[in-house]
Order: C-alpha cells, then sequence, then structure tokens
C-alpha cells in the first residue's frame, strides 16, 4: 500500500525525502520533492510534495537508533587519515610499489561503503592486492595466523590514532544531532547507538562528542565486537531490539550509508538516512526518508514517518 500522506514540521522546513520502492528522488537542499512514476511528463518534471504535520496521541516510535560513524560526526576522513598514518609507521607495502601504503579518498569512499568495520576491510584489501611486506613481518604473511597478526597490528596502531585525532578537539557533532537525542530521552523513548567500529573507539568518540552524560544516559550501546558479523549483516540490530525489550518494527535507526541501511531493514527496522558527502549518490530507497543532516529534523518528524509506515503496511 503506497504512502498518500506525509508531512513536515510545524516549525521548520525538512528536508527530508519521503521515500518509496517506486519513487525517485532529488537532493535538492532545504527542499522536499517526490516524483510519480506514472506522471507522464518529461523526466526533469517534478512535482513539489506539500508537508504538514500534526500531532499524535500515540507513537509507534519505541527506540531511536544511531549509528556513529557518518551520522553523529562525519568520520570518513579521520578514520582514512589514521589508516594511512598505520600503514606509513609500519611501512606497509603491496608489491611492486616501493612506497607505504595510502588509500586515497575517491578509493575510500568506496571501500567504506562497501565493507563495513576495519579489519574486514583491510582484509578484503590484502586478498584484493596482495598480501603486504611490513615491518611487523619482512615478507608478506602466507598462513592465517601470521595474516590475523598482521590485520590486529596495524588495526590497534590505527584504532589509538583515531583516538588522539578526537581527543584533539576539533571534531564537533554533526548538525541536530545533540538536540536530537535530547528529546529522544526527554519524551520517554529509548535511545542506543550501534557502530560496526571498536568498542573502545566509540566509546571515546562518545564521550568527546555527546559528553560523558549522553552517552551514561543511553538505553543500549553495542559496538562491533558485540557481534561476530559486521554490516550489512543485520545482528547489530536484532542484538539492539533484543536489549531494549522492544519489537523491531517499532525502532527507527539513523544512518548515512546503504550498508548501514541493508542491516537496518534486514533487521526489520524502519531507517533514514542523513548522508555525507562521501555517501550522497548512493541508492537510498530502501530509506523512509533521507536528509542532508539533522538540523530540522526533530522527534515528531521521525515519530510520523513511522506511524505512516505502520499504516501503511
Amino acid at each position: 500500500m503506497a504512502l498518500t500522506t506525509t508531512l513536515s514540521p510545524s516549525t521548520s522546513t525538512s528536508s527530508a525525502l519521503i521515500s518509496h520502492p517506486l519513487n525517485h528522488f532529488s537532493r535538492t537542499a532545504g527542499t522536499c520533492f517526490l516524483r510519480f512514476p506514472a506522471y507522464r511528463k518529461p523526466s526533469n518534471t517534478w512535482r513539489r510534495l506539500s508537508v504538514s504535520a500534526s500531532s499524535s496521541t500515540s507513537s509507534a516510535l519505541q527506540a531511536l537508533i544511531f549509528d556513529c560513524d557518518g551520522v553523529i560526526l562525519e568520520s570518513e576522513h579521520l578514520h582514512r587519515q589514521a589508516y594511512n598514518d598505520a600503514f606509513a609507521h609500519f611501512n606497509v607495502r603491496c608489491s611492486p610499489s616501493p612506497q607505504p601504503l595510502n588509500w586515497g579518498s575517491d578509493f575510500y569512499d568506496v571501500l567504506q561503503n562497501r565493507i563495513g568495520g576495519g579489519k574486514p576491510k583491510m582484509r578484503w584489501y590484502f586478498k584484493e592486492h596482495g598480501w603486504p611486506s611490513s615491518t611487523v613481518f619482512e615478507s608478506p604473511p602466507e598462513n592465517d595466523e601470521d595474516q590475523a597478526k598482521l590485520i590486529d597490528t596495524l588495526q590497534d596502531w590505527k584504532t589509538e590514532r583515531y583516538k588522539e585525532i578526537i581527543k584533539s578537539g576539533t571534531v564537533k557533532p554533526r548538525p541536530g544531532v545533540l538536540r536530537l537525542m535530547d528529546e529522544t530521552k526527554a519524551a520517554g523513548t529509548k535511545l542506543a547507538v550501534c557502530s560496526a567500529a571498536t568498542k573502545s573507539s566509540v566509546i571515546l568518540c562518545l564521550e568527546n562528542l555527546i559528553g560523558i552524560e549522553r552517552f551514561q544516559s543511553l538505553d543500549c550501546f553495542l559496538a562491533g565486537d558485540d557481534v561476530k558479523l559486521k554490516k550489512p549483516d543485520p545482528s547489530i540490530y536484532l542484538t539492539a531490539a533484543k536489549r531494549l525489550g522492544v519489537s523491531e518494527r517499532d525502532c527507527l535507526v539513523v544512518e548515512d550509508s546503504v550498508i548501514g541501511l541493508q542491516a537496518a531493514t534486514s533487521a526489520g527496522m524502519s531507517c533514514v538516512i542523513t548522508y555525507t558527502s562521501s555517501t550522497a549518490d548512493q541508492d537510498f530507497k530502501e530509506a523512509i526518508a533521507v536528509y542532508p543532516d539533522l538540523s530540522n529534523v526533530r522527534l515528531k518528524d521521525l515519530e510520523l514517518l513511522l506511524e505512516n509506515v505502520v499504516t501503511a503496511k
């Protein structure tokens, strides 16, 4: 059943793009458009979607779940810097290049949107491009044990370097995140963070960016260490729903990439996207809304979105 009622915040103009499997959308800043496939005008003709919201006495939204990297902070370039610093520190060289491995920004955008988690990223890269020599192993490691040791060593050093960057005080949360978290707690809705990154790095990130008090008030916090399989596998979100004691259909996930979107929807959860510069061109047709950031997004907007989804099913 298609969604026929759409909403907008009463005090702000949301840049949400309401998604339906048959619709395509345009990311025009500050404006909401919906394209109807049955509309026979030329392909560049768009119908403005007017949105107005009314308050509801009850909400299907029982838990709001945030991803961390890309949602709470725009972190892609920080992780890439930390990986490249690790490759330089251990003189990681993939034949035939005599120079330490260096992941460029364009390549990393593709890699981080394809594979979740640091260790899986490196393992995939070395399998594709050949295992490297380094100060850890002078010759490329050939057995599983040595390969795992190399990956672990690089990831541990990279994590510590990333922590140094976060501690520097130069990194700020993305717009609207703190306000939306505070609104969620004030409304009595459960609040969680689920990240594919290592627990130590996520804890440091959250303590420095959202503050220790907000971090400690979370109803659930899960990191990559807490599940066997990384996103896009749904394990982390299924685990969160169980710990929160709520049904998956009553959860709403905030993600920034198609990997996270796939993880959420595979868990039976609705998902909204707040994209970054590196994920803006991804296919988010399964999301119920798409935003450039959360600066104009209120909790009541998300409640209404989820209510529409539940009503339409």
